[in-house]
């Protein structure tokens, strides 16, 4: 196997070279992590009904094949020297089409690995969630073929060598998102949802396309180990700028940011396991492994980086606001991943890669907890989703309330838990990146404290008060109406009880990893993730200028945070609930997402619909009309020469007599005209 180098220069000095594994070693079998789970999937799609409920432990056998590989190739990684971590594995020519020559490769380096780990442990323990959470589905085995087949979609998106097998990837997740999203098609919002997701994302992807025919035309290749080495000596700032700002837009589309985030609130329709594999494992984050991904490209553009991060922090602002209004507990979640992914997006735009993706893997590890945590409160709940609908469920749902509860502290920042470690890096970075990034800081810093109240006050008015689960009928006051209460017939009387073992372990797993998580870089300049990406994977971060010290970064955070929670408990822990969600101004614009959607309704879809429709009556009018009357005038010559052909020789000779005698008088005519002259 070849040599490759997949990093540019780090803190001015080359990366070198290295050397391809000996025979046997574990990268040799890494093609098979993302294969397993995709014969899995196409075995549960064309026999799973035959397999019944045993199509369930297929897929969580499959995902765990996966899980046991990414971990091997792991351990060997780490057993490898510093500097000879980064391997291929061709497995032959794929594409070869005149001057361009695909292979489809595999690429094992420190940020793949660290990605193999979060989608394939992560997945595995959705999967075991939804053994108990998907039971009594009409289509169950369907659903975990189509789980399957996003794992091995993102698997393969990690795993690729160049920028044509990274987009095969990148398409299977789109299109998997969508048989997920959409998987209960028979209610028309969940299909509408589906179709959303699919739209915005091809969007971005449009995007995608544009910048690999551009790096093809400028490097011949679409090989990350010919394009990313030689970035620096091939691309000038202007092309390279051209490059990341096509790349951003990819990323946009599949990470959710500004402007294109409108399809993930949306996404909610999925069953919750689906929630949380796109939230926490897969798809989401593709956006932010691409950017770390070519951080060669964008160390030549600082500007577009730039871009990156205050797309990230508007985005993070925005969405923590219309968070703080919302009243759906999966929704407030959602909006929840967007405004931490634009925490990513801060990290890597400003240049400290680690730093984005070490929150990338905190991240994953919480959301995860409190999507699985939501699915089994709505489990308990028969499907309610209205927070002002719960309350309580603490002293009858103790495990979930209790693990609930560390991720609900995590992804608020508070020590030590992981959330806190990670975007704590972050916003130090951003302190010291530039002037710019001090304003990225202070925005960042209230957007942790909006974190900690949405937050907190998800958790109060789930678990914590009266039980407003046990009312009969609850009913629709004024205010409830405008808030979006539903009205109707009467509640069933609910009996709220633990989620099963099946539901229950992963939510104590994940809790664990939320709270521990953080070990893996406590410090950013000597922590394991920082040894273990910068030179391999990513460039290293240099800080630009020293404005806060780190004591000041930290309590500053750590008390925003603080206040956040306070200023949650205080106003919820005894609320009148018929007031939740409910107000004007900036409460009601937030309630209604600033009313974004509408904003494109009337601005992209109703253009366009109109734009289409005379499309539409031209065609039908111009082209068909110009088409179809050409036919008729000659159908009508053909009809009026048909009638010519009676049959009846009395009528030829008449014909020819007729002639006989224009022709007759045109001579005269001739003649006379000659005469006269």
């Amino acid at each position: 196997m070849p040599m490759i180098v997949l990093a540019a220069e780090a803190a001015g000095r080359p990366l070198e070279a290295i050397s391809s594994p000996s025979a046997g070693s574990p990268v040799d079998l890494a093609w098979l992590i993302p294969v397993v789970p995709a014969i899995s999937a196409a075995l549960l799609l064309l026999f799973g009904k035959r397999l019944g409920r045993a199509s369930a432990w297929v897929a969580v056998a499959a995902v765990g094949v996966s899980t046991w590989l990414s971990t091997t190739v792991f351990v060997f990684l780490a057993g490898q020297p510093a500097g000879e971590r980064t391997f291929i594995r061709s497995l032959g020519t794929w594409l070869n089409a005149g001057e361009m020559d695909v292979e489809w490769s595999i690429l094992v380096d420190p940020l793949s690995s660290v990605m193999l780990l979060l989608v394939t442990w992560v997945s595995l323990f959705i999967h075991l969630y939804s053994v108990g959470y998907m039971h009594g589905d009409e289509r169950y085995s369907r659903f975990f073929g189509y789980l399957n087949l996003f794992v091995a979609s993102m698997l393969v998106l990690v795993l690729g060598e160049s920028f044509v097998t990274l987009f095969v990837g990148w398409e299977l997740v789109g299109l998997c998102s969508y048989l997920l999203i959409g998987f209960w098609f028979e209610r028309r919002a969940y299909a509408s949802a589906a179709t959303k997701a699919f739209i915005l994302n091809r969007i971005g992807d449009a995007g995608f396309i544009i910048a690999m025919l551009v790096i093809f035309a400028q490097f011949g290749s679409l090989s990350l180990g010919a394009v990313l080495p030689e970035a620096a000596t091939v691309l000038t700032t202007g092309t390279a700028a051209v490059i990341c700002l096509l790349l951003l837009i990819a990323a946009t589309g599949k990470s959710a940011q500004i402007p294109l985030y409108v399809w993930l609130p949306d996404a909610m329709a999925g069953p919750t396991p689906v929630s949380a594999l796109i939230h926490a494992a897969t798809m989401v984050t593709a956006g932010v492994y691409l950017i770390a991904r070519t951080s060669p490209l964008y160390a030549l553009a600082d500007d577009v980086g730039l871009l990156v991060a205050t797309v990230g922090i508007a985005t993070a602002l925005i969405t923590a606001i219309i968070a703080c209004a919302q009243v759906d507990l999966k929704k407030i979640l959602a909006y929840s991943t967007i405004s931490q992914l634009g925490y990513m997006f801060v990290g890597v735009g400003i240049g400290d890669y680690t730093a984005g993706i070490f929150h990338l893997l905190t991240h994953g590890f919480f959301k995860a907890l409190l999507f699985l945590a939501a699915g089994s409160v709505m489990h308990a709940l028969a499907d309610e989703a209205d927070i002002r609908r719960m309350g309580g469920l603490f002293r009858t749902m103790p495990v979930t309330a209790t693990t609930s509860a560390i991720g609900v502290l995590a992804i608020a920042g508070l020590p030590p838990l992981a959330g806190f470690w990670s975007k704590e890096e972050i916003l130090a970075a951003a302190a010291g990146s530039s002037e710019a990034g001090v304003v990225i800081w202070a925005l960042g810093i209230l957007v942790a404290g909006l974190t900690a109240f949405y937050m907190t006050r998800w958790f109060v008015l789930i678990f914590l008060g009266r039980e407003r689960w046990r009312t009969v009928d609850q009913p629709t006051a004024p205010a409830d109406q405008e808030a979006g209460v539903r009205g109707g017939p009467p509640r069933p009387t609910l009996h709220p009880h633990e989620s099963p073992p099946s539901m229950t372990v992963p939510l104590i797993v994940l809790a664990a990893a939320s709270a521990l998580g953080g070990l893996i870089n406590i410090d950013p300049e000597t922590g394991f993730l920082h040894g273990w990406l910068v030179g391999p994977s990513v460039l290293a971060f240099e800080p630009q200028i020293d404005v806060l010290t780190g004591t000041v970064q930290v309590a500053a955070a750590v008390l925003v945070s603080v206040l956040g929670i306070g200023v949650a408990w205080t106003m919820y822990r005894r609320v009148d609930i018929a007031t939740v969600g409910v107000g004007g101004g900036v409460r009601r614009a937030a309630r209604e997402a600033f009313r974004v959607d509408g904003l494109y309704e009337t601005i992209v879809l109703r253009p366009g619909r109109l734009l289409a429709e005379g499309f539409s009556l031209f065609d039908r009018r111009g082209v068909d009309g110009a088409v179809n009357g050409l036919a008729r005038l000659t159908g009508g010559l053909a009809t009026l020469g048909r009638r010519t052909q009676t049959g009846f020789v009395r009528s030829y000779a008449l014909a020819v007599l007729g002639g006989a005698v224009l022709i007759t008088m045109l001579f005269i005519g001739i003649i006379v005209r000659t005469g006269a002259n």
